[in-house]
């Protein structure tokens, strides 16, 4: 849904990645022919020639529609991923609003808090926002977040924020 949301916007090219063989079925089946490649991948263990071929789209923006940080994309696919995308590259998540909150001391939280007041990217939106109801009824708050990538995160940000 979210690359036809971006068809529908003008973006010329979509790549789509997934961890599970299910969701490329999916896309083929329900929106086929919307993107221009798609690749079922584990980004935490990347192929060299893989990330080589994907590299070269270069890509200048990175959508995740994905519960961050409750396991489905690690911090580590997160950070391959976010370093594929060319400087510059605009780069839009959501994340449960506790994750902002100092008391989350989870690896992917303290990344994303840290990654925000970086050198690595510019925020240019953040927006908290009703992302659904509990089960209970209660209403679930998200933050979506734009912003600009500035360099790859490198191995030394990741170890001084103990990610690494």
């Amino acid at each position: 849904m979210m690359g036809e949301e971006l068809k529908k916007q003008g973006v010329a090219r979509l790549v789509g990645v997934d961890i599970i063989p299910e969701a490329y079925e999916a896309t083929i089946r329900d929106r086929p022919g919307l993107y221009d490649a798609y690749y079922i991948e584990n980004f935490c263990n990347l192929d060299s020639e893989i990330q080589e071929e994907i590299s070269l789209w270069h890509l200048d923006c990175m959508v995740t529609v994905a519960a961050l940080g409750f396991g489905d994309i690690p911090t580590q696919a997160f950070i391959e991923a976010f370093n594929i995308i060319k400087s510059e590259g605009w780069v839009a998540f959501n994340i449960k609003e506790s994750f902002l909150d100092k008391s989350d001391d989870t690896g992917f939280s303290r990344m994303i808090r840290e990654l925000i007041f970086s050198e690595y990217l510019d925020v240019y939106h953040i927006e908290r926002y009703r992302h659904r109801f509990s089960m209970e009824g209660e209403p679930l708050y998200y933050f979506a977040i734009a912003g600009r990538k500035n360099a790859d995160v490198s191995d030394e940000f990741l170890k001084s924020i103990n990610i690494l």
